[in-house]
């Protein structure tokens, strides 16, 4: 007798078809509860997670003009050192970081 091997064997197709049965039968979520839960706002403060709270602070922030030594890079925008210019194209200086 010839031998199909491209037949699935019985216990294979067996167990397939129980893991499909217990797929079926699993208590999953319909779409529209998980539309209700995404759609749910957040409340982190009675979730209790840390840094949930609201502050209405304002931050005040201290603005350092560059020192005369100093120089703002035109490419990356940091505050460099004068030791640290590469170039100087139009008016515009570059520090050696973006030059290299």
């Amino acid at each position: 007798m010839a031998a199909d091997y491209d037949e699935l064997r019985t216990e294979v197709k067996e167990t397939q078809e129980r893991s499909l049965e217990a797929l079926k039968s699993a208590n999953a979520p319909d779409a529209r509860s998980v539309v209700r839960e995404l759609d749910a706002p957040d409340d982190a403060e009675e979730v209790g997670i840390p840094g949930g709270e609201i502050v209405a602070e304002e931050l005040t922030v201290q603005v350092v003009p560059a020192a005369e030594d100093e120089f703002t890079c035109s490419s990356c925008f940091l505050v460099r050192h004068r030791s640290q210019i590469a170039r100087e194209k139009d008016g515009q200086l570059y520090c050696s970081d973006c030059e290299a």
